[in-house]
């Protein structure tokens, strides 16, 4: 191995410039050259997995499709001034009361379509049904100041539609009236499954505890829906959490999205969310029975948590697509026994743990992948000294400390290196002039790992600090295109291995 970093002299600094590193270890003493004016041309990279690797399940569930059920009866009920109630199934097994705003619906048949509309600042809505049925929201505005503003009591699948172009809005209390028999946790509260679809909006503030909670699992087809605050969690389910579209915004002091006893499944839809504690969770983790995995095969989603995790899985975390953003105070992504990265971009920035963390095994195939850790002992890509094998992407990792791929399953070459200080920009290029990497530096940090298909075995490589980048696009500092002009060359490597060791630090 051909190396004209020095690993020593990074033991000894918090932190190296590239400049200074060179000087200080260069073998045979290589000057320091300038290149100005010197233009290399940045080119994307194809960065699909070949090989993928991991959980591809999508959830998929014939019985969750409302074109696939039929409701032959509508009840209509109307809030305002007072209730209007109009009920066709009246002595043929549905019966509603009404008492001060607080409507209760029992229904013992199948086949039947509510519609909620108007306005009420001090009304609810509980159902009892031993059927399916279609909750249709038609421009709802529902307050509760003692309980959840929607509570169905059924176990049977519920689906909710947002009417095309309605806005509705439900809000609860900050104290509920006492019920010792039946459970209450939330502003939208069901025993049974949640079906969102629809054009509509919905807004759901959560007083007391979760905003939306399932005593069995939810799922977005479709819809807007929007969550001001929560106490606890926007979106909490027991058995699952899965969404196949719509676009979801909270803002809460617990969980965004947590599942307590089963996975997580996105398949596409746009998520923003902005916690204190976990954004996206399945973590479960006292039953072996249940594997809590959590599974991404495509969507927008931004999280940003001031004390927890980003995404966390206790089983297996596989991203496969999508488009995730996750700046936290703890780790970025977690999982418990394994990461698979086989698509999409993954940025994930932590202030006070690891980018990317998994407590056993991690394995990359494809996308982009930017990570960034805390200092030392934090990493940008950690897996306990567990297998870490690259095939494929563009991984970026910045920290304290990287844990270090593993050379005999992986076959796309890395390199790690000594890091630098914030704003920098860093170069590097082959013997040949092709650029390798183009990155603007977040932040000040010690350690680098860096793998890409640019980068070959056998191939020697110069290494460049500041300089400047026109016509660019850029992956969170990553660029992915325009055109690098040199600063002042800082050092050199030779990739003569599946994994180079040129400075910074391994860690756990």
């Amino acid at each position: 191995m051909n190396l004209i970093f020095g690993r020593s002299w990074a033991g000894r600094l918090p932190f190296l410039i590239f400049s200074t590193l060179t000087m200080a270890c260069s073998k045979d003493n290589t000057e320091i050259t300038t290149n100005a004016g010197n233009a290399v041309p940045i080119d994307s990279v194809a960065t699909i997995s070949t090989s993928p690797e991991g959980n591809t399940d999508r959830a998929v569930n014939a019985e969750d499709m409302l074109a696939n059920a039929t409701f032959s009866s509508t009840v209509s009920i109307a809030f305002g001034s007072s209730v209007t109630i109009s009920n066709p199934l009246a002595g043929k097994g549905v019966a509603i009361t009404e008492s001060n705003g607080d409507v209760i619906i029992t229904s013992t048949v199948a086949e039947v379509a509510y519609i909620l509309s108007g306005v009420s600042n001090n009304g609810s809505v509980k159902i009892y049904s031993d059927k399916k049925f279609k909750l249709t929201l038609n421009g709802l505005t529902l307050t509760n100041t003692d309980g959840p503003a929607l509570n169905i009591q059924s176990s049977k699948r519920a689906f909710i539609v947002l009417a095309d172009q309605t806005t509705n809005i439900l809000t609860d209390g900050a104290t509920y009236a006492a019920n010792a028999t039946e459970d209450q946790k939330a502003t939208l509260f069901s025993e049974g499954q949640l079906i969102f679809s629809g054009q509509g909006s919905l807004s759901v503030q959560g007083n007391y505890k979760h905003a939306i909670c399932s005593d069995d699992y939810v799922r977005i087809i479709s819809g807007t829906l929007s969550i001001p605050s929560a106490v606890s969690d926007g979106i909490h389910t027991n058995e699952a959490f899965i969404a196949d579209g719509g676009t979801v915004t909270m803002t809460t002091k617990g969980d965004g999205i947590q599942c307590e006893e089963g996975y997580v499944v996105i398949n596409d839809g746009t998520f923003t969310i902005n916690v204190a504690d976990k954004g996206i969770a399945a973590s479960y983790d006292t039953d072996t029975s249940i594997d809590p995995y959590l599974t991404i095969n495509g969507g927008t989603i931004n999280i940003t948590s001031t004390a927890g995790e980003g995404i966390e899985s206790k089983s297996v975390l596989t991203i496969n697509s999508g488009n995730i953003s996750v700046k936290t105070f703890d780790d970025g992504l977690n999982a418990g026994t394994f990461i698979y990265i086989n698509g999409g971009t993954v940025y994930a920035n932590s202030s006070s743990n690891d980018g990317i963390d998994s407590n056993g095994k991690l394995t990359v195939t494809g996308g982009k992948v930017v990570s960034i850790g805390a200092a030392a002992p934090e990493e940008g890509f950690d897996c306990d000294r567990n297998t870490f094998k690259i095939t494929g992407g563009i991984l970026v990792g910045m920290g304290g400390a990287t844990s270090t791929p593993t050379a005999s399953v992986s076959t796309q070459p890395s390199v790690i290196m000594s890091g630098g200080s914030a704003n920098q920009l860093l170069h590097i290029e082959s013997n040949e002039g092709a650029e390798v990497l183009t990155l603007q530096l977040p932040k000040t940090f010690t350690t680098l790992l860096f793998s890409s298909p640019k980068l070959k075995t056998g191939q020697s490589y110069r290494v460049y600090s500041g300089g400047s980048v026109n016509a660019s696009t850029t992956f969170n500092g990553l660029y992915t295109s325009g055109t690098y002009t040199a600063g002042t060359q800082s050092g050199s490597f030779t990739a003569s291995t599946m994994v180079t060791n040129a400075g910074g630090n391994t860690g756990r």
